[in-house]
């Protein structure tokens, strides 16, 4: 698992509220959390983390709830969502898990999880919200089964 259970839930709840915001919806706390299987309280603090970080935008009152700008939903890109929630730490760290392992003293995997890691970093940084709603407002992928 490369994400933390935080982020899996953050990006999957950026995308639905993407798709119902190009729709002109907002989605509340309630309709997020069922339709992206995660406990109402742990969503609520990853979506107070995405509002901090101005991924998407929550507004309060009978009509409130989460959305996310339109004009702005291209150029969220995922790697935002991931620094949001986990920080850089998906970048930073041995692949064994070991305190050292840099270039001077490597872990038995460590060059080669340098270069997974990198393009794990490229596709986060080159893949933005607008294309993974869109995929799935397509039916070309699924959110959940």
């Amino acid at each position: 698992m490369m994400f933390s259970k935080a982020c899996e839930y953050g990006i999957k709840a950026s995308i639905f509220i993407a798709l119902s915001s190009y729709k002109g919806e907002r989605v509340s706390l309630k309709a997020i959390a069922k339709e992206i299987n995660s406990p109402e309280a742990f969503t609520a603090k990853i979506l107070q983390d995405l509002v901090r970080h101005k991924i998407i935008n929550s507004t309060k009152g009978a009509y409130g709830g989460f959305d996310v700008d339109k004009t702005s939903i291209s150029s969220i890109k995922l790697s935002h969502i991931v620094n949001a929630i986990d920080g850089d730490s998906i970048y930073n760290g041995c692949g064994l898990g070991l305190e050292t392992c840099d270039e001077n003293h490597p872990c038995p995997v460590h060059d080669r999880f340098k270069l997974v890691r990198d393009e794990l970093k490229f596709m986060l940084e080159h893949t933005n919200l607008e294309e993974l709603a869109l995929n799935i407002s397509s039916g070309a992928s699924f959110l959940k089964v």
